[in-house]
């Protein structure tokens, strides 16, 4: 019973994604479609952003260092959280050929979070067997940030394709990672799996969605001339996510 409750808490964690990703079906008027647009990017680089810094980066960096000599464990935090540059640069290289930008911004959204919703529901996992309780609390704080990665991931699309069934399905799929991680994590990986491998992982992710807010969301952002929405949709994200991380 305890590993069917740690794999709904998984699913629930993960599915929570779609929840964002229903912002496309808000009727937006066309002359407000660009503003709309330069406020979800922009509040989509505060989640990646935030999340990373005060999320992925200070527990993994902690955990690391208290698990390993400072020296490698130094080395190994660099490696990690380069490799995931490399990694997005290399993934928008291989999509460089896709001529919609913003379709392209939705593809590597979704590819980095999907990556990241890998190991958190491994996490939620193995957390919800040990204590559901802790399960429980684990869940509810990754859905609330997996809400606006869904829009991360689904306005960029729906906008460059006009399809909703392709925004929804793209959103479905980074959030169907987290389930997955957890099947995973139960299949192949409850021996094996460590919290040191688990960290080095997020740094790894830590790395891929600074890159991808810095490197390719603000220049989309930005090219849209709409200031103003920038600010508000930084400092909507930043709100949001304080919230998670000093009330949940």
């Amino acid at each position: 019973m305890s590993t069917i409750n740690a794999f709904l808490m998984s699913t629930m964690a993960g599915m929570s994604t779609l929840l964002g990703g229903l912002i496309i079906f808000i009727n937006i008027k066309e002359n407000k479609i660009d503003k709309f647009i330069t406020f979800s990017l922009s509040f989509s680089i505060a989640i990646m952003i935030g999340i990373s810094l005060t999320d992925l980066i200070p527990s993994s960096v902690l955990n690391i260092l208290l698990n390993t000599s400072y020296f490698k464990g130094i080395l190994i935090i660099i490696l990690a959280f380069i490799l995931g540059i490399l990694a997005i640069l290399l993934i928008n290289k291989l999509l460089s050929n896709k001529t919609n930008s913003l379709y392209k911004l939705g593809i590597l959204s979704m590819t980095a979070l999907m990556i990241h919703n890998f190991p958190e529901g491994i996490a939620t996992f193995i957390s919800s067997i040990q204590d559901i309780s802790l399960g429980f609390k684990l869940s509810l704080a990754i859905m609330f940030h997996n809400i606006p990665e869904g829009i991360s991931i689904a306005v960029p699309i729906y906008y460059a394709t006009k399809s909703k069934k392709k925004a929804l399905f793209n959103t479905f799929i980074s959030g169907l990672a987290e389930p997955l991680g957890a099947l995973l994590a139960f299949i192949f990986l409850k021996r094996y799996i460590t919290t040191y491998m688990i960290d080095i992982i997020l740094l790894f992710v830590a790395g891929i969605m600074i890159t991808l807010a810095i490197e390719e969301m603000l220049p989309k952002a930005l090219s849209y001339n709409h200031h103003k929405y920038i600010y508000l949709g930084l400092f909507t994200g930043i709100i949001l996510i304080l919230i998670n991380h000093f009330l949940l």
